[in-house]
């Protein structure tokens, strides 16, 4: 996954601070390599095995005997029931610690997450920072958060009271293709600075900065 540089840091500040510099808006810019890890994901994924094991074992119980045999050798009585099913709690147990442990490969992870899944997560993390960064925290009630989650591929853009009124969900149509195009092809810093430009354009249309103006919230890319 390509990361943000430095020079990708001055470039978002300096968008920040030119697209403020027409309007009362505080645009806030939070990139984050991964929004959630799903655990719960994994767990749920590792239970297939599992649960294919138990499966298994109750379409060919005879295979339990053949498995027992094979590796406790054969010059001995039978099994018992609660020797094969000891043995069956072992594989089921293997196979699922085994699944785990494949699954802490994130990108593996995130390839069985559901595109739901990981559009609901990165919007709750979105609105969590917004609630943190920016919500309630300018006079106007003019603050905007632009957030990527890179390894997820997904963006948002949330925006408080006053722009809210004024606006709708196609209002950002263009600052989200333009950052998402950009990011896609690997231009990250490119994608967060077009999508800044296409947010100012809309701030200065519907709150010109005023004389009284102050800048309330720092112009930076934050990293999380």
């Amino acid at each position: 996954m390509k990361q943000l540089t430095e020079e990708d840091h001055r470039k978002v500040s300096a968008a920040v601070t030119a697209a403020e510099a027409d309007s009362s808006g505080e645009i806030v810019v939070v990139a984050t390599p991964l929004s959630d890890p799903y655990h719960d994901v994994a767990l749920h994924w590792a239970l297939v095995p599992l649960f294919a094991v138990l499966a298994w074992a109750a379409w060919r119980p005879t295979a339990l005997v053949w498995w027992y045999d094979a590796l406790f050798g054969g010059w001995q009585a039978d099994p018992t029931q609660s020797q094969l099913l000891t043995l069956l709690m072992v594989f089921a147990a293997l196979k699922f610690t085994v699944a785990l442990l494949i699954l802490k490969w994130m990108p593996l992870r995130l390839l069985l997450t559901p595109a739901a899944t990981k559009h609901r997560r990165v919007r709750r993390r979105a609105l969590a920072i917004f609630q943190a960064a920016a919500a309630r925290r300018t006079t106007g009630r003019t603050g905007i958060l632009i957030y990527l989650s890179l390894a997820e591929r997904r963006a948002e853009i949330i925006a408080d009271e006053a722009i809210l009124k004024v606006t709708d969900e196609h209002t950002w149509g263009e600052a989200m293709a333009a950052l998402l195009t950009d990011v896609k092809a690997g231009r990250i810093g490119d994608g967060i600075v077009a999508a800044v430009e296409q947010v100012g354009v809309v701030l200065s249309q519907h709150f010109p900065r005023s004389a009284a103006d102050a800048n309330e919230i720092p112009d930076e890319l934050i990293e999380l």
